[in-house]
């Protein structure tokens, strides 16, 4: 009831802050916005194990709205799920506005209140952000502070409670965070070359202890530092994060502090990209319920420094970070050879070589055996993941443009999806990506992209091509099949077209989807088997 009541009052708020801005004298006021709506129907589809919900169709809907005047600025977002798609939590029922804010800045003085999103440093202590392809939303409803006291100074903020789906969570968040950039704030170092950055965090939670089993922390804290030196193409940074003992769901409960340490390096001249990263992560699961499950509640995030693909087959074994035990390294060497060159041709060639790697941390249980104890940087046996693959992109010829690809895949899917019976899986990925302008705006584009494993479901191949009248209009057709599956050689066809008008764009499409994990940036999510229309629609102004 309280909430619907701030729901309420935020968005009278808007409208009068709206038609104040729309009819003052000078009219300066202006409303920007969006609006975006997926929809399903779905078909029983047994061959694949699609089953059709009891309403036959699913849809999200989401619609935002910002007005800006001055130094004044409001928003709000509209959401409805009418049901949910399959695949997103049936906590997301019904409809409603979970995301308003109020927010005025001046002189170097920003106030938020309402919801918002924020990041420290990397994020490991604090992120809130939202991915609609994720159903993922941890936005904090509360009071945030920005402040620019001096040149090179930067500190914020924040109070709240996060969201859980069309409410908040039990716990409270509070968090600081300071910026330094010592070039700006000392002013006999502001033509040097060498540039430093440094950054600090400070992040609490507050949850009731209400557990008959265990006497469990009301108030857990957690810190971080960071660091960046720059210099030319090259760019070093660093941060460390340690957060106080705090039992929940997600450590059994477990006694032990967490820490989380990740270091990138990057190098860059003409033609040449270097990049290195190296992260570790010890008991870091961080949420304002300690009850918590999957991507709910979440008050940190724990990068991935495994390539997130885009190409479907590529994607078929994602890596999911696993916060609470994971050391691993990732490199990616790209490389441009110049037009006119022996590899470059007429108009160039770009190599990428990328190598990342995940393991488990390399434990020894405490004496008392309540715990474990761990070297930091010793290795464990157990790979979780690996992935080597090489790009090459090349353009042909004025017509002609390809992208080809290789991957060697080992995927831990019992420990990366939470499963048990799967064992590790290797796998090798070839895809070529070939695309030709008939004229100026008629191009083909055409993909074939194929999946050796012995492991799991067995071989898979798949074709795409797609047809695009640019700037409005496309068509494509697509397979996955699964031939390499003994029980079931399946296919999985789409065929889905597209019209782009001004921002308006529409989607209509027909198919199966898989079932499989869906991950970006290491937070993933289900997706169920289905099969049916599906349709799309955004917009903006």
């Amino acid at each position: 009831m309280r909430r619907n009541l701030l729901e309420k009052l935020f968005v009278i708020c808007l409208i009068v802050f709206t038609n104040a801005g729309l009819f003052a004298q000078n009219n300066e006021g202006q409303i920007h916005g969006n609006f975006q709506v997926d929809a399903q129907i779905y078909r029983q589809d047994s061959a694949i194990g699609a089953d059709v919900p009891p309403e036959k169709m699913g849809l999200n809907t989401y619609a935002n709205f910002t007005f800006t005047k001055g130094d004044f600025s409001a928003g709000l977002r509209y959401e409805g799920y009418m049901n949910a798609l399959l695949g997103y939590d049936e906590q997301y029922d019904g409809v409603g506005v979970p995301y308003r804010y109020i927010s005025y800045q001046n002189d170097g003085l920003s106030i938020t209140v309402g919801n918002f999103y924020e990041q420290f440093g990397n994020g490991l202590l604090f992120r809130s952000y939202e991915d609609k392809s994720l159903g993922y939303d941890n936005a904090i409803d509360g009071l945030r502070v920005k402040f620019n006291p001096y040149k090179g100074v930067y500190l914020k903020g924040f109070t709240g409670k996060q969201r859980s789906y069309f409410d908040v969570g039990p716990g409270i968040v509070r968090g600081v965070d300071g910026e330094f950039f010592i070039n700006d704030i000392f002013s006999a170092l502001s033509e040097n070359k060498t540039q430093v950055i440094l950054g600090g965090s400070f992040v609490s939670k507050y949850q009731k202890d209400e557990d008959p089993r265990f006497k469990l922390p009301e108030n857990v804290g957690s810190f971080a530092g960071r660091a960046s030196l720059v210099h030319g193409g090259f760019n070093l940074s660093g941060e460390y994060a340690y957060k106080y003992p705090d039992p929940s769901a997600d450590n059994g409960y477990n006694i032990k502090f967490g820490d989380a340490l990740l270091i990138n390096a990057t190098y860059s001249q003409k033609g040449l990209g270097i990049y290195l990263s190296m992260k570790r992560v010890d008991n870091m699961n961080f949420r304002s319920d300690r009850n918590a499950s999957l991507n709910n509640l979440q008050i940190n995030f724990i990068p991935a420094i495994t390539t997130n693909h885009t190409y479907s087959l590529a994607a078929m074994y994602p890596y999911a970070t696993q916060p609470n035990g994971e050391i691993g390294f990732h490199g990616e060497i790209t490389k441009n050879f110049a037009r006119g060159s022996t590899l470059g041709g007429k108009y160039g060639t770009n190599v990428a070589l990328n190598f990342s790697r995940v393991n488990s941390l390399k434990t020894t249980p405490t004496v008392d055996g309540t715990g474990y104890e761990s070297e930091y940087f010793a290795i464990g046996d157990e790979i979780y993941f690996q992935d080597i693959n090489v790009k090459i992109h090349k353009k042909i010829n004025s017509k002609w443009k390809t992208d080809i690809s290789y991957l060697n895949i080992i995927y831990n899917k019992d420990v990366v999806q939470g499963l048990a019976g799967y064992g590790t899986i290797n796998a090798n990925v070839a895809i070529a990506d070939v695309s030709y302008k008939f004229k100026p705006r008629h191009s083909l584009r055409v993909e074939i992209q194929a999946l050796f494993t012995e492991q799991d479901n067995g071989d898979w191949a798949m074709g795409l091509m797609e047809y695009t009248i640019a700037p409005k209009w496309f068509i494509n057709v697509s397979d996955q099949y699964n031939y390499g599956n003994s029980d079931d050689k399946l296919h999985y066809f789409n065929v889905a077209a597209g019209y782009k008008k001004g921002a308006n764009r529409f989607q209509l499409g027909y198919g199966r989807q898989r079932e499989g994990i869906v991950c970006i940036g290491g937070v993933c999510r289900n997706v169920p088997a289905s099969s049916g229309f599906n349709i799309s629609i955004t917009s903006s102004f």
